[in-house]
């Protein structure tokens, strides 16, 4: 039997403007993770248990669009193995369809527990490579930020098409994550913020350039410790956010409760139209912020710190 986890993520700014060629930062959130064990069969077949999902079904049953039996495909080929002779049992802990890499979270923790099954050294670059191709079939035209924070489990400065770029938090500071309990499709927002961008390109053009310019700034606040300054940043990026057409009503209560409670800023987290909000809280504040925030409709809330590991990305 062999086992690998990956963790979840969070977007702390630029969602969507990131798909065009803008910086955003993710951050990865230890506090929930995918799964993914594999053991040998003595058949020929290759089992796979998706716990969460209640469903267990053959490899050879799986449809092309199938992103687990995709990532079990890429991952056995760049390891120059058969799929055949194990099963592969996958459970999270990450809520789907939130925003916070359910669907890279298992695929980076499926690569990992093959190559470790079969004993060669993946890379995180090679990895997040496998998992993006992967991403494709959960969200159309995925950024590749997913993939990214999580094969590496580390904050991320990311633009499309530029090397990643792994940058310290001076000063760790801490977030409340609350889950609105409405599932949010990323390509189904994604598709749809396209769609408004092709109609009006010069006003998309420029609140992309806005949240870019946010992005940016909150960047060099976190490597100067100014944590004070990313609350007003947060909640600048969610107007934007707000005028792009991907808030709702689940999200607009849940921010709202949260500054009334005492956070610093409160945000989006993810594709919107449901998912994650995320406030900037401290240890004075968190608890009463996670009360009003539970209290407000948030179906649960994680209290994650944001903070830098001692290993660097060094791989890319």
């Amino acid at each position: 039997m062999t086992i690998a986890t990956a963790p979840g993520k969070i977007i702390l700014f630029g969602e969507h403007a990131v798909v065009y060629a803008r910086p955003a930062i993710a951050v990865p959130v230890f506090q929930v993770r995918a799964e993914a064990t594999i053991e040998a069969r003595a058949d020929l077949r290759v089992v796979i248990d998706a716990v969460d999902l209640a469903r267990v079904y053959d490899l050879s049953d799986a449809p092309a669009d199938d992103p687990i039996a995709t990532i079990i495909r890429a991952t056995c080929a760049r390891l120059n193995v058969a799929p055949q002779n194990f099963s592969v049992r996958i459970h999270s802990t990450i809520p789907m369809a939130s925003g916070m890499g359910s669907g890279a979270a298992v695929s980076v923790a499926i690569a990992r527990a093959l190559a470790k099954y079969f004993d060669v050294t993946l890379s995180a670059v090679e990895v997040s490579a496998l998992v993006f191709e992967t991403e494709k079939l959960h969200h159309g035209t995925p950024s590749g930020i997913d993939n990214t924070v999580i094969a590496f489990e580390q904050p991320v400065y990311f633009v499309r098409g530029q090397p990643i770029e792994s940058f310290r938090v001076a000063r760790p500071f801490t977030l409340a994550i609350a889950d609105t309990g409405v599932a949010a499709p990323t390509k189904i927002a994604v598709g749809d913020v396209r769609r408004a961008r092709e109609a009006d390109r010069a006003r998309y053009e420029s609140l992309f350039d806005q949240i870019g310019a946010v992005a940016r700034d909150a960047r060099r606040a976190i490597e100067r410790g100014d944590v004070d300054a990313l609350g007003g940043l947060m909640n600048a990026n969610q107007m934007l956010l707000r005028e792009i057409g991907v808030s709702s009503p689940e999200i607009e209560t849940l921010a709202s409760a949260a500054l009334r409670a005492g956070a610093r800023g409160a945000k989006l987290s993810g594709a919107g139209r449901g998912g994650n909000v995320i406030a900037l809280v401290d240890e004075v504040t968190q608890d009463n912020i996670a009360r009003a925030l539970l209290d407000a409709g948030a179906r649960r809330v994680v209290v994650s710190q944001v903070s830098t590991n001692e290993e660097r990305i060094n791989e890319c």
